[in-house]
């Protein structure tokens, strides 16, 4: 059986078809695991034998014509911030490594009523918060392509996950980039839905207004079958949308049929194509517009002023919120308690040792900017320029139906090579602004850097609750 970039519809006729079990193919992921996360290092753990559990348990409905669904039977990896019942959860922190989750999130139980079998927790960056996954407590993760580079972050396990073969499809979490950038590293397919389409219950949150769990896969058709599984309306999460979900993976399925973009207008936006573009990523994309037009799309400037702001405007935002959300994790209420004499030496002792440089820093500057005297300066300023960034694109999708634009402004680039936090930070400039504005996005692997054969991405934006145009378009785009 050859699981090298299989898909979750192929894989879905093999088990329907009887050519292949559940068991027989969870074991092959594994056997590939086995031979090759070592050097990747994609997993924190896996509970092997709940795994091979779960197949049993779906070859049995198979047998007996009670399959849950056609994808019944099929393996999903798990960001290390997504809860799973009884598994650790520790957001690849120290502070949390003893934890082990007592429920599941809503998208974990979305794909267990579907019977796919969730497994594994993927690497990170810590709590999410990085753009190269060298900020996890317990292992760097590797890019596949390149073992000597890094799979792009926070979601860097689970793109490496699907780049290596570890499995068809992996969740991951986007707050400022974090599922787009490690998919365009690692030359996958990465989805950050619209602001509420998917429930937050169950992924530890990073910065709540900002967050969202998405699908890291091989094409746009597997995207639209997770997003038709996990979206939806949750009574447990406020922000999540009553809007009708559905529809996603019948889009990409007729733009694959079509190969054609005839009647969409894709705007670019001036602010994203400038100087400070790698070369290869430059070529990559004048190469993407004139498959465009070549597919019968129609190409237009656009403008998004503000969004020279939007890297300041989110590290004010998500920091002041990671503070709030991340006051929880004192060695009292959650996380690991260091001895201590006293109620703040504990918190002093348990957070000092729990929590890594990066994640110091930003709950460090969210203090700051919510602090008094500042508060007005910083936050409540920044929540005004992030209004005038989502009108940006508002406007903007009154001229198009899409937008592109790259996602990184460079391949993946080496470990070490981007020491300044600063420097670190610039790495998302692409992505950011979707997180603040609240709208889709995908990113589409769209041609190779010809000096080193690393992947480069195309980024597709849609209007909020756009998803089914935006991988109907995608999904013509990468045929």
């Amino acid at each position: 059986m050859d699981i090298k970039h299989a898909t979750l519809h192929a894989l879905s006729q093999e088990l329907n078809s009887g050519a292949v079990s559940s068991l027989e193919l969870c074991q092959e992921y594994l056997k590939n695991i086995d031979a090759k996360d070592g050097e990747i290092g994609a997993f924190l753990e896996i509970d092997r034998e709940h795994m091979l559990q779960a197949a049993k348990d779906s070859d049995a409905r198979r047998a007996a014509g009670k399959v849950l669904s056609a994808y019944d039977g099929i393996p999903v990896a798990v960001k290390d911030n997504i809860c799973v019942k009884d598994e650790r959860c520790s957001c690849a922190s120290k502070l949390l490594a003893p934890v082990k989750s007592p429920y599941d999130a809503t998208a974990i139980c979305a794909l267990k009523n579907q019977g796919m079998i969730p497994f594994g927790r993927l690497n990170m960056d810590e709590f999410a918060m990085g753009s190269s996954c060298e900020n996890s407590a317990f292992q760097k993760t590797r890019n596949p392509l390149d073992t000597s580079r890094v799979p792009g972050g926070s979601s860097g396990g689970s793109a490496a996950c699907v780049a290596a073969d570890f499995a068809p499809v992996a969740l991951g979490s986007d707050t400022g980039g974090s599922i787009r950038q490690p998919a365009a590293f690692c030359g996958v397919v990465g989805v950050k839905p619209t602001y509420g389409r998917v429930s937050r219950y169950g992924l530890v949150a990073f910065a709540s207004s900002l967050d969202q769990i998405g699908p890291l896969c091989n094409d746009a058709e597997d995207a639209g079958i997770i997003l038709d599984t996990i979206s939806g309306f949750d009574p447990h999460d406020s922000t999540s949308l009553p809007n009708a979900a559905g529809g996603f993976a019948d889009a990409a399925r007729q733009g694959k049929a079509s190969g054609s973009l005839a009647g969409l207008k894709f705007g670019l936006p001036k602010e994203y194509f400038t100087g400070g573009l790698d070369s290869a990523v430059a070529k990559v994309m004048d190469e993407s517009i004139a498959r465009i037009k070549a597919l019968g799309g129609e190409v237009v400037d656009v403008s998004l002023p503000h969004t020279k702001y939007a890297v300041a405007v989110y590290y004010i935002i998500a920091t002041a919120e990671a503070s709030a959300n991340l006051a929880r994790f004192d060695g009292i209420r959650y996380g690991d308690r260091k001895k201590a004499d006293g109620l703040v030496d504990t918190y002093y002792k348990s957070r000092g040792a729990g929590f890594g440089d990066e994640v110091k820093r930003r709950i460090l500057l969210g203090t700051y900017v919510l602090s008094s005297g500042y508060y007005d300066a910083y936050y409540l300023r920044a929540q005004r320029v992030r209004t005038l960034i989502r009108r940006d694109f508002e406007e903007a999708f009154k001229q198009c139906d899409l937008l592109l634009t790259p996602v990184t402004a460079q391949p993946a680039f080496k470990f070490n090579e981007k020491s300044d936090p600063l420097q670190m930070y610039l790495s998302d400039i692409f992505t950011i602004a979707l997180n603040l504005s609240g709208h889709c996005g995908i990113s589409v692997p769209a041609g190779f850097d010809s000096a080193t054969g690393m992947p480069v991405a195309a980024q597709i934006m849609a209007p909020a609750l756009g998803e089914a145009a935006m991988l109907k378009a995608a999904a013509a785009f990468m045929k």
